[in-house]
């Protein structure tokens, strides 16, 4: 997989963060599977407590928040209280649900990470720490869950978010609507395809960049419909819209293969509901790609534009 297409954090496959929220990236078992299986179907049993009762949370929903707790916080049990209730579709096992996931430190009460992440409700293959944050609430829910530190890797911390072994976390998770783009009409980048093999160049326009998740089909394909968590084949193209500069790309290579729910969530929404053929270009905001701090990610509170064309297309393994 390409480094642009990579989740920053907390549910990239390539980096720390991913490697907290996946437990088979650390001490799960081996026989994990991101199909959720009748058990998970059920609600997670997730009473709230003292310690999850005693976090005050401020800032906007969606946004980065703060966290104010007493501590150095030390639990022994997984607790969880809904900040606030959401009005719309409550979440069940196997949905991709549009989150904002928010770490804090027990000892410190310092945040680790902020980072918008797609987590696939009833997936055994994430930490149930993390699970718990999205777990039968509706949309529009804010949710704090406090977690042992034997939640968390088995106890042995994370070393590259400075989670320290043996310490408990604070966790806070906005459980949002769905992805969806607006069709992208006005301001439009220029796009121009060479020969085969060759470069496309992408021009943007001299404005302010979008506020708003848009996508522009530039040629509609006629094969096989992309699903939620389809292996895709694709060539792309990633610019800041902040630099102007080209980021990263598949082209003058072998086009780049991943799954959709293992990307930025406005990459991985762009893909869902296309045909295999489509070109397409999109532009993300960055409270759906890398995050709103520019200092917690290399392209963090910047607005990404990426060309796609979609080559291929398979259901998950």
């Amino acid at each position: 997989m390409n480094r642009a297409l990579r989740r920053a954090a907390p549910v990239a496959l390539a980096t720390a963060a991913a490697a907290l929220l996946l437990a088979g990236c650390a001490g799960g078992s081996p026989e994990a599977s991101s199909t959720p299986t009748a058990a998970a179907a059920e609600c997670m049993d997730l009473p709230s407590g003292d310690l999850s009762d005693g976090v005050t949370v401020e800032g906007d929903f969606g946004a980065v928040p703060t966290a104010t707790f007493t501590a150095p916080l030390e639990a022994t049990e997984l607790q969880r209280t809904i900040v606030t209730e959401g009005s719309g579709e409550t979440t069940a096992a196997g949905d991709s649900v549009n989150a904002v996931v928010s770490v804090f430190a027990g000892s410190s009460g310092k945040q680790l990470f902020s980072q918008p992440a797609t987590i696939t409700a009833g997936d055994d293959t994430v930490f149930e720490a993390f699970r718990a944050g999205i777990d039968c609430v509706p949309t529009g829910t804010r949710t704090v869950t406090v977690a042992p530190a034997e939640s968390l890797y088995e106890g042995a911390g994370n070393e590259n978010v400075g989670l320290a072994a043996g310490e408990s976390v604070v966790i806070v998770v906005d459980v949002k609507e769905p992805l969806t783009a607006k069709e992208w009409t006005e301001d439009v980048p220029e796009v121009k395809f060479g020969a085969e093999g060759e470069t496309p160049t992408v021009t943007l326009p001299d404005t302010a960049p979008p506020a708003v998740y848009q996508l522009k089909v530039l040629e509609e394909g006629d094969g096989d419909v992309v699903s939620t968590g389809d292996t895709v084949t694709l060539n792309y193209q990633g610019t800041s819209w902040d630099t102007g500069e080209v980021f990263d790309q598949s082209y003058g290579g072998d086009p780049a293969q991943f799954s959709t729910d293992q990307v930025i969530q406005g990459f991985g929404a762009a893909l869902v509901g296309q045909p295999v053929g489509t070109k397409l270009i999109v532009t993300i905001p960055p409270e759906y790609a890398y995050g709103e701090d520019a200092a917690a990610a290399e392209l963090g509170g910047q607005t990404l534009v990426f060309l796609v064309e979609i080559l291929d297309t398979a259901p998950a393994a």
